[in-house]
């Protein structure tokens, strides 16, 4: 099956270049907002972080996955939102990956690997269209 979604090459290098921040809820909805830099593209319709902390982000994707990544330029003020599904690993390929990550950029062994499923994605810039849906 073909992703609905497709991350564009402006996407990836704003994502290798910026840092991101990932929304997340808890189940009396109540919002966690917070820094990944681990956070990276995994393929076209795909991103993957490390969970480090293994606090309240990893609370609320086992709990329901729900999830949002925003990532902008302070330069240039603009950027993208990528909505979608996150999935925990503490094993598997995906965690093994995130190790592997881990080890090469000097890091502590992560807790898990959040694999994010893209499903919608909006632009973040500071213009009147700040929102738009630009695919789903």
């Amino acid at each position: 099956m073909i992703p609905m979604v497709q991350l564009t090459e402006e996407m990836k290098e704003m994502l290798g270049k910026q840092l991101a921040f990932i929304a997340t809820v808890d189940e009396d909805g109540n919002p966690n907002v917070g820094p990944k830099g681990t956070l990276r593209v995994l393929d076209d319709s795909h991103l993957i972080y490390n969970e480090m902390t293994g606090r309240q982000a990893r609370h609320n994707i086992l709990d329901n996955g729900r999830i949002s990544v925003g990532v902008a330029s302070k330069k240039t003020y603009k950027g993208f939102r990528f909505v979608g599904t996150a999935t925990y690993y503490d094993e598997g390929a995906y965690f093994d990956q995130s190790v592997a990550f881990a080890e090469s950029i000097h890091l502590e062994k992560p807790f898990g690997a959040v694999v994010i499923e893209i499903k919608k994605i909006q632009l973040l810039d500071a213009t009147e269209h700040a929102g738009e849906t630009i695919q789903e």
